[in-house]
């Protein structure tokens, strides 16, 4: 996997709605961020709204297009999950893209963006919290928004975890892959499905019914993309929904259950996804995770 360039100061970035539809006061405390940054920020044709889009498909397709093709901006931010992003992937051109790469920001529904790119470019992505997530950040000074800017400007610390009782300890190393179990589990079959053989999976999720996270997560299972893993690190699983009769289990325990066969380590609780903080992950670059019983580390190889 190859990593885009670092940003440095005075460097232009932009920001895409591919997904659901966002106001300006929505993008107002991210911009202000970038530019104290020192980056110049181009908007794009991001206040448009059709249904619950970000304008038409024709519209958002276009608008991320001209922002993976221009050579002179050097990251791109996802304004916002939701969904839509994967109604847009066959009609993405990574030509200019494969010449010129740049760093894709975002999470959740973006996790359609970020597998295209890796799957089709081999190009490393960044799982981060989005404007529209950040904007009741208090400041500057929010874990999730300080790990993005260092994560691009070529800063990659380790991250230790409390230990979690589901852990299952061991020590893997791979090149770290996942996303959005939902668009994962939506993904597989087809050719954006990512390799996870020898890799270090991470997912999470937001929203979804217990017995959804069993069906998606017996999916990866039937798909393979379980068995050869050599690790995997759980986010949050957030505002979880059961049945009228209990399924019985949580989130974690399902997804402990379902790996009970393997024997790679397994990380619960890692400060990503749909949560605050939402720290960034470099998706596409080699990972160690280690678990034990006094907790995880997951640092990035050099």
């Amino acid at each position: 996997m190859q990593l885009p360039p670092y940003l440095s100061t005075g460097d232009r970035v932009g920001i895409t709605a591919p997904a659901r539809w966002v106001g300006k006061k929505d993008m107002e405390f991210f911009i202000g961020a970038l530019e104290e940054e020192g980056w110049m920020v181009e908007s794009g044709s991001i206040y448009c709204r059709h249904h619950q889009f970000s304008g038409s498909d024709e519209d958002r397709l276009r608008d991320l297009q001209s922002m993976l093709d221009d050579p002179e901006i050097k990251a791109v931010f996802c304004a916002r999950g939701g969904y839509g992003t994967v109604r847009l992937l066959d009609g993405i051109d990574l030509n200019a893209f494969a010449r010129y790469p740049k760093w894709i920001a975002g999470f959740s529904d973006i996790t359609a963006l970020h597998s295209c790119i890796l799957m089709k470019i081999g190009t490393a992505v960044l799982h981060s919290a989005m404007p529209y997530t950040l904007r009741d950040a208090a400041g500057k000074g929010d874990p999730g928004l300080e790990s993005l800017f260092r994560a691009l400007r070529g800063e990659f610390p380790h991250y230790d975890l409390y230990p979690d009782a589901l852990n299952r300890s061991g020590r893997g190393r791979g090149i770290l892959l996942g996303g959005n179990l939902s668009v994962l589990y939506s993904l597989t079959g087809t050719s954006y499905q990512i390799p996870t053989r020898d890799a270090i999976l991470f997912l999470e999720d937001v929203d979804e019914y217990l017995y959804h996270i069993d069906r998606m997560m017996q999916n990866l299972k039937m798909a393979g993309m379980l068995e050869h893993l050599n690790g995997l690190i759980i986010g949050s699983m957030s505002d979880m929904h059961d049945n009228e009769v209990p399924y019985g289990k949580s989130a974690y325990e399902i997804i402990r259950e379902v790996t009970e066969p393997y024997e790679f380590p397994v990380c619960f609780g890692f400060p990503a996804g749909h949560q605050d903080p939402n720290l960034a992950l470099v998706l596409g670059r080699e990972v160690v995770l280690e678990v034990e019983k006094g907790g995880c580390r997951m640092e990035y190889i050099q």
